[in-house]
């Protein structure tokens, strides 16, 4: 049996099996707080400790699942080539609202791990926090951060993101899909833009669009804000 949980079948079966668990269960409900990732690090999390299977086991499936995670990143760029145009004609709004957006993200972080005398560590480890999963880490590593919460920081801001976006869409009567689809990457990444896909092809272009320029931002505000 232990053999059987040391492969890197088990991990990725066991991921698999527990999303598309979450992804039924949130086309039943209907409920947008049942968002399929959330369900999924539940299940997973639970089968773990209920069959006391080391972390370590699990990750050698995670482990290959995770090298997905840039090239699946990549792929968003087709959505926004089929929306060239758009971004042409609205270059500079794009640049400003993005901007806006990474400051607003890592200045709230920095302002806050400040006011409640947070460690340096935890603080580097928490600012890349809005930006997709490869980039964050880079930019926490390369600041002395630590991985697990960066990672940790990341899943729950894009599935806060991805659970709040269309209810925010409607209290602030967003009606620009452009300004919608920004501000869904800017602050919730890539987990964010599979719910802006959802509202629409514009919104999901210009939403993978935000999780690259953001990026780039983060890594270069990074180098200001940390010392």
């Amino acid at each position: 049996m232990s053999e059987l949980f040391s492969s890197p079948f088990f991990g990725i079966s066991l991921s698999i099996v527990a999303f598309l668990i979450g992804v039924r269960i949130r086309r039943r409900t209907g409920l947008e707080l049942c968002n399929p990732l959330l369900i999924a690090i539940v299940l997973v999390s639970a089968v773990l400790l209920v069959c006391r299977i080391p972390y370590e086991a699990y990750d050698q499936g995670g482990a290959v699942i995770n090298m997905f995670l840039a090239p699946a990143t990549a792929c968003l760029a087709v959505s926004i080539y089929t929306r060239i145009q758009l971004l042409r004609e609205n270059w500079l709004p794009i640049l400003v609202g993005c901007t806006v957006g990474s400051l607003t993200s890592m200045g709230s972080i920095y302002g806050l791990c400040r006011l409640f005398r947070l460690d340096q560590t935890i603080m580097v480890s928490l600012l890349p926090k809005s930006v997709t999963t490869p980039i964050a880490i880079s930019v926490s590593q390369s600041l002395g951060g630590i991985q697990a919460i960066t990672v940790v920081a990341v899943i729950i801001t894009g599935i806060l993101g991805s659970i709040l976006a269309p209810l925010l869409v409607k209290v602030f009567r967003i009606s620009d899909p452009v300004a919608a689809g920004l501000a869904i990457g800017a602050c919730s990444h890539a987990v964010g833009t599979s719910k802006a896909l959802e509202l629409g092809e514009t919104e999901g272009a210009m939403s993978g669009l935000a999780i690259g320029v953001c990026g780039i931002l983060t890594v270069l505000f990074s180098l200001l804000i940390a010392p």
